[in-house]
């Protein structure tokens, strides 16, 4: 089996660093999971690498796509298989590294999901009862009839909500059922599947003062030179955590004050659920950076786990 090595965890837990001290340990590539980081001209509010951070190590699916594409689960599924398999030809090893943990799920177990691509008529159903009706409406209809999937999701995603709908309108099954079904699928690969975490206060600190370092660093200005190159509000790039707030504090919905605090919450609830989706993972080995004396020591840790290298 050809090795593969994850490391997930929740926003702000460190895992950039780690992943680039671990590939030049190991003559790793690092295939990015982010459902962010793969637009060009999103730098600053998906806290995406730099140049300098990578000291040299390649990364993929980083500054991939303009923000007008609708990247999506399959389009990363079909772009890092590829990447992964450049990568062992090279005779490197392969370094999935981000927080989204349904596009792991899909990798590490190669979740063929042809099957469940649905034609356009239920997605636009939903999508009209969104747009006539409101968040909080289409959100209690996935709370009916699949509360274990809407338990981990959050209202304002409203692009899961619809597909979470979707998928039970077209196939009679929870959603929540069917990815506890792909969870009991044997990874093709020799895995090792890392998650970070600490201490949730300490994690909660860290995303604050991530939030207010990226309002230093001109995330409002980042929004407004996007808005400037046309790209709207509406799109899928547009919707992602930190952006959105920010557009509606420039349309003057809210101050850019409310809009920098609603960042910083949302953004604890979405570490909050990054966590619970891993904790439902197998075979997972956790890395609590608090039960370690440094960086260094946990990258020794890791090289003792495996995939043997």
């Amino acid at each position: 089996m050809k090795p593969l090595i994850v490391i997930a965890g929740p926003t702000a837990a460190g895992k950039t660093s780690l992943s680039v001290k671990l590939a030049k340990k190991i003559n790793g590539e690092v295939i990015s999971a982010d459902s962010m980081q793969v637009y060009r001209y999103m730098d600053i509010g998906t806290a995406k690498i730099t140049e300098e951070e990578k000291e040299g190590i390649p990364h993929f699916l980083i500054d991939e796509f303009d923000p007008y594409f609708d990247f999506n689960v399959t389009v990363f599924q079909k772009y890092a298989k590829k990447y992964m398999k450049e990568i062992w030809n090279r005779e490197h090893i392969p370094l999935v590294v981000g927080g989204t943990g349904f596009y792991i799920q899909s990798l590490i177990y190669d979740i063929h999901f042809e099957k469940e691509d649905i034609g356009a008529e239920i997605r636009k159903k939903y999508e009209d009862l969104l747009e006539e009706n409101g968040k909080e409406y289409i959100f209690s209809l996935l709370a009916e009839r699949d509360p274990e999937y809407a338990k981990a999701l959050s209202m304002n995603n409203t692009r899961k909500v619809v597909r979470a709908l979707e998928f039970f309108e077209s196939t009679g099954k929870k959603l929540s059922s069917h990815n506890a079904e792909e969870r009991k699928k044997e990874s093709p690969y020799d895995l090792a599947y890392f998650v970070i975490t600490m201490d949730r206060d300490k994690l909660y600190k860290r995303i604050d003062y991530r939030v207010e370092l990226m309002f230093e660093a001109g995330l409002v200005e980042e929004v407004m030179g996007l808005l400037k190159r046309g790209y709207t509000r509406d799109l899928v790039s547009m919707q992602g955590l930190g952006y959105k707030e920010v557009i509606s504090a420039l349309s003057g919905e809210i101050s850019m004050d409310e809009a920098k605090e609603i960042i910083k919450r949302d953004t604890r609830h979405f570490a909050k659920r990054q966590l619970t989706w891993f904790r439902r993972e197998k075979n997972v080995i956790w890395i609590d950076k608090d039960k370690f004396a440094d960086d260094e020591d946990i990258i020794e840790y890791m090289m003792l786990q495996g995939p043997k290298v």
